[in-house]
């Protein structure tokens, strides 16, 4: 007998709160098909590193769901425009009449959709498409239905809201007879990247998640700025995939700061899932943001650094300042970045060589095992002081500072920056020319003041020019 119910997966691999999962199977029997689309992930700079874990968590996802029962299939186009009639073929190959997704809200994504929908509706096929993978699913408007461009009065509406709603995680779907026979999915994209680091299971990802808040969440804002202190969660790459959801992000903190008698709303931690909810509902609501536009218009206008040799040594650690030095080896050897660390290379780019802040946005997400489009998007534009809610222009992170400040003692240089590893607590952040030379470290690409001083005189002059308009 064909089953009628398809749901269809993409960046959502997992059993556990999962919306089209679960109420697909509140219908009836339902087979699952995962859509990948090689050619689509590399014009969006996808990594090879978050292309390899997706490959590990599909494979563990088809197991689980071969032991409920559950049949599962795997199919390859080139992009999202060989999705319509893949999709069309694959559904009527097999009888489904209903096909069930969560919905995802870049436009390109947006239009994948509606494409696939368009074509199977006149099939006679119905969509049924899911929530948003947000913990406040619903768009999150001020009192004049206008959408938030600043992130504190979102937040607390975003708080209101979240206090009205359902906030338990979908249970998995119940088994669908006996178990199936495992048949491994044909991958043949590149499956190259820290398995050592990112282990490709759901299970371990919410072993994580639970370990993170029963021992780091309450002392995250004491140590989330270090980047030698074990204080974040590391589970990014996880929710950049769907392999965790942030409804069981929510529940864990929430569970947690009860059993401690804390207020779960003052969670610095949920305030950062809090960003994340953020700015992919700005590019939701502001479909130019997934153009390469910038949200403050004349800052299209800036005459960005073409330097391409400034641009390089960025991006292979050779800038001559340390910590970012540091901080672009950790990311080009394990595919992750501490986040206080994404901050002071974003703002070393963009407001110190100058570079376009795009360009520093493609590399991030060409490397970063945890790239999500939009918060990508977001963290650049903040740093390139052209964004929503965004850095004051003046705003220019000092790198020596930075790392005085969070690697005092420098080991975490000393773990990227080999070279300087004998060098003293306070030499390292800015070593002399003589010890440059002598540990075979390049000398600093730029002067730090002179670089500052420009940037923020082109961002006053493009104030003036906007004032006199």
């Amino acid at each position: 007998m064909a089953i009628k119910h398809l749901v269809w997966l993409r960046n959502d691999l997992r059993w556990l709160d999962n919306p089209a999962l679960y109420y697909a199977a509140l219908e009836g029997s339902i087979r699952v098909l995962v859509t990948a689309t090689p050619t689509q992930w590399k014009k969006h700079h996808e990594s090879k590193a978050k292309i390899g874990l997706r490959a590990g968590l599909i494979r563990r996802l088809f197991a689980k769901l071969a032991d409920s029962g559950i049949p599962a299939e795997l199919i390859t186009v080139d992009t999202f425009n060989d999705l319509p009639d893949a999709l069309e073929h694959y559904c009527l190959s097999h009888g489904v009449e209903h096909i069930w997704f969560n919905q995802d809200i870049p436009i390109d994504e947006q239009q994948r959709d509606q494409g696939v929908s368009q074509q199977l509706r006149g099939k006679g096929i119905e969509s049924h498409p899911q929530s948003v993978d947000l913990i406040v699913p619903n768009a999150v408007l001020s009192q004049q239905g206008t959408p938030f461009k600043v992130f504190t009065p979102f937040f607390k509406r975003w708080l209101s809201l979240l206090s009205m709603q359902d906030w338990q995680p979908l249970p998995e779907p119940a088994p669908q007879g006996e178990a199936l026979d495992f048949i491994e999915p044909e991958i043949h994209w590149d499956q190259t990247y820290r398995d050592d680091l990112w282990i490709p299971d759901q299970e371990i990802a919410k072993q994580k998640l639970w370990q993170f808040c029963h021992t780091k969440e309450a002392d995250y804002q004491a140590k989330r700025d270090y980047p030698m202190e074990p204080g974040t969660s590391t589970l990014s790459p996880y929710l950049a995939l769907g392999a965790l959801g942030p409804r069981e992000c929510l529940f864990a903190i929430q569970y947690v700061c009860e059993q401690t008698d804390r207020r779960w709303q003052d969670s610095i931690w949920l305030k950062e899932l809090a960003w994340r909810d953020f700015y992919r509902q700005l590019m939701g609501h502001f479909s130019f943001l997934a153009m390469g536009k910038p949200f403050k218009n004349e800052t299209d206008f800036i005459r960005w650094n073409q330097d391409e040799a400034l641009f390089e040594a960025w991006t292979q650690g050779n800038t001559g300042f340390p910590i970012v030095d540091a901080a672009m080896r950790q990311l080009n050897q394990t595919g992750w970045m501490h986040n206080r660390l994404r901050m002071v290379s974003a703002s070393f780019l963009s407001k110190l060589i100058f570079a376009d802040w795009r360009k520093g946005e493609a590399y991030f997400m060409s490397k970063l095992v945890d790239g999500e489009f939009s918060a990508n998007n977001g963290g650049w534009q903040w740093s390139a002081s052209t964004g929503c809610d965004a850095a004051p222009y003046f705003r220019v992170f000092n790198p020596t500072r930075q790392s005085e400040t969070y690697d005092a003692k420098g080991d975490f240089i000393r773990r990227f920056v080999p070279e300087l590893k004998t060098l003293d607590a306070k030499s390292i952040h800015n070593p002399s020319p003589a010890q440059r030379i002598e540990c075979g470290y390049p000398s600093p690409i730029l002067d730090y003041k002179a670089a500052r001083l420009a940037a923020i005189q082109s961002f006053a002059d493009l104030k003036e020019i906007k004032e006199h308009k």
